[in-house]
């Protein structure tokens, strides 16, 4: 992308100028999260993506299917380098089935497209499939039950790098109740296969306090600086 264009996308984001982040990657902290078991349907775990797709928009496991309009599966490259996981589908996001296309997502987008990325290059989705009422926190039931389906997108996208958005997102994939501002600016490591998990704001904490952006730009930063083997 040249930097016009850039600085463009950047503008949208309501930042006037960017300074890259000058630090390496050396002395980052290394933490190592082992994906747990989820206890659900083991056969989740050999289904190809047209499978998944079709068991995640048949899913009862929960009580949330009883009041969604339909289940939000995820969005993008199937082979995609990053793979973006936020908290849950809202309103939007339930009307539409796609993850994150209201405000939150439009800033999302923006943000991806500063760092280099059109969105559908990138694979979207969420810890949890269906919204939960008036876009409370999920409950542990509930993450429970989406797990395996989440596990299977990783283990079939096999992306070399992991965006956390949000708290919700990091603290359930790094099994933590650290505050992001504390998780964010490292590199932290997923699963057997240690993929590389960098952890940043949600895109509606954003839209609450536009002077985080800056932050957030340092994050996508440190991703594209893993991504770029820098």
């Amino acid at each position: 992308m040249n930097s016009t264009l850039r600085n463009e996308y950047l503008a949208a984001m309501g930042i006037r100028q960017w300074v890259p982040r000058d630090k390496g990657l050396s002395g980052e902290a290394d933490t190592v999260v082992n994906a747990g078991s989820s206890g659900n349907d083991s056969t989740v775990a050999s289904l190809d993506w047209p499978a998944l797709q079709e068991r995640v928009a048949g899913c009862t496991r929960c009580a949330l299917h009883a009041a969604r309009t339909q289940t939000v599966f995820g969005t993008g490259n199937r082979s995609a380098d990053w793979l973006v996981i936020g908290e849950a589908p809202g309103a939007d996001e339930d009307r539409q089935g796609e993850p994150f296309v209201g405000r939150a997502g439009q800033l999302l987008t923006e943000m991806l497209r500063a760092a280099g990325f059109e969105r559908d290059a990138v694979y979207i989705t969420n810890i949890l499939k269906c919204r939960p009422p008036n876009n409370r926190d999920p409950q542990p039931d509930e993450v429970a039950s989406c797990h395996d389906y989440l596990e299977r997108q990783i283990d079939l996208i096999e992306p070399r790098l992991i965006l956390a958005v949000g708290r919700i997102a990091a603290h359930n994939l790094l099994q933590t109740d650290t505050p992001v501002g504390r998780l964010r600016g490292r590199v932290h490591h997923y699963g057997a296969a240690r993929i590389p998990l960098v952890v940043t704001y949600h895109p509606a904490y954003l839209l609450r306090s536009p002077l985080e952006k800056r932050k957030s730009w340092d994050d996508l930063q440190l991703a594209l600086q893993i991504t770029n083997g820098q």
